[in-house]
């Protein structure tokens, strides 16, 4: 017959061999990954920190095209709604102006059949029968043929409405969703930015005043270049107006701007209307190399991420990213040139 014999315990010493080991090997492994994920330097954080305002200006664009939209559909559906309601009035009126008809011939003898069937029922069923036609003065029926169209028109009216409320409720959804990937990625960024020591911040905002006493010098040769036009010139002039200004996602001015927004509100103020997103600015003129940039024309950088105006001389002058400000800078400094845009 088998043994079943109870299996023996491991004794107390064995479990605390056991227990440190474990320890140590956990202790080890969480070592080895601090070893394998060293502190990212500062200019690794840099690097990190503007792909993530890349990532976040491409988001604002996408926000500002859908609050675009938004407010298109919302003044769509104000005007869908007045005419709908002016509609109702005017049918108001060709009823009444009917009732009136009948109230005429009650007094003259009695209503017409063929009008008190219309009073008590749907006028498009009334005029289908045609037999019923001929028993209506030709007053009658274009008064009725009115209130058809009209019903139809309001229908219509109506239905167009109801479809763009819900392509506005759509919109909204798509705008949230849009504003927290915005916030998203600047919070990821300031995350990454708190990081890095007091010392290494004053490293990098040293590096960003070289950037800037660089383009002070090379501005000293701007107004040299012939403009793009008189009203590219115009738009680069109301632009400088607003230098020193801060960047601020989804801003338009003129207190605030991000990159489209101040090409926007500059050439607004040249009496051009531009949109309102690089996405469709990019089809506001005509497209042209870098060996063709005057100063006036639209700037592209970053697959579509980034605009400003050519400002002259290699020079750039953009609402950069947050925590930056509307200034001059080195097209040298702004990523991947795509093309310039042409401002008829």
């Amino acid at each position: 017959m088998a043994s079943h014999r109870r299996p023996k315990q491991p004794s107390r010493t064995r479990v605390s061999v056991l227990t440190a080991t474990a320890a140590a090997a956990v202790a080890l492994t969480s070592q080895g990954a601090a070893q394998a994920a060293p502190k990212p330097s500062k200019d690794e954080v840099k690097s990190k920190v503007d792909a993530l305002y890349e990532d976040a200006g491409r988001a604002t664009d996408k926000y500002n095209g859908a609050k675009e939209k938004q407010e298109k559909l919302e003044k769509q559906i104000g005007d869908l709604q007045d005419k709908v309601a002016r509609g109702q009035e005017e049918l108001n009126d060709l009823r009444g102006g009917l009732g009136s008809m009948a109230s005429a011939q009650y007094r003259s003898g009695g209503i017409d059949p063929s009008l008190q069937l219309f009073l008590s029922s749907d006028p498009d069923d009334y005029l289908d029968k045609a037999s019923a036609l001929d028993q209506l003065s030709s007053k009658q029926v274009e008064s009725l043929k009115k209130i058809q169209e009209k019903q139809r028109d309001l229908a219509q009216q109506r239905k167009e409405a109801a479809g763009k409320l819900d392509d506005l409720a759509d919109t909204r959804k798509e705008l949230g969703r849009k504003k927290q990937e915005v916030q998203g990625k600047l919070g990821e960024a300031q995350k990454l930015l708190n990081t890095l020591t007091a010392k290494e911040k004053q490293a990098l905002a040293a590096k960003e005043n070289q950037r800037a006493s660089r383009a002070a010098d090379d501005r000293a040769d701007l107004g040299k270049e012939a403009p793009a036009s008189n009203r590219g010139a115009a738009a680069l002039a109301a632009a400088a107006t607003q230098l020193g200004k801060p960047y601020v996602s989804g801003g338009s001015g003129p207190n605030s701007y991000d990159c489209s927004g101040l090409t926007q509100w500059a050439y607004a103020q040249a009496d051009v209307s531009i949109t309102r997103t690089t996405y469709t600015q990019q089809n506001d003129g005509t497209k042209i190399g870098r060996g063709e940039l005057k100063p006036g024309d639209l700037v592209f950088f970053n697959n579509l991420a980034h605009v400003g105006f050519y400002a002259g001389n290699g020079q750039v002058l953009h609402a950069p990213k947050p925590g930056a400000v509307v200034r001059y800078e080195s097209m040298a400094y702004l990523g991947t040139f795509q093309f310039g845009v042409r401002v008829a």
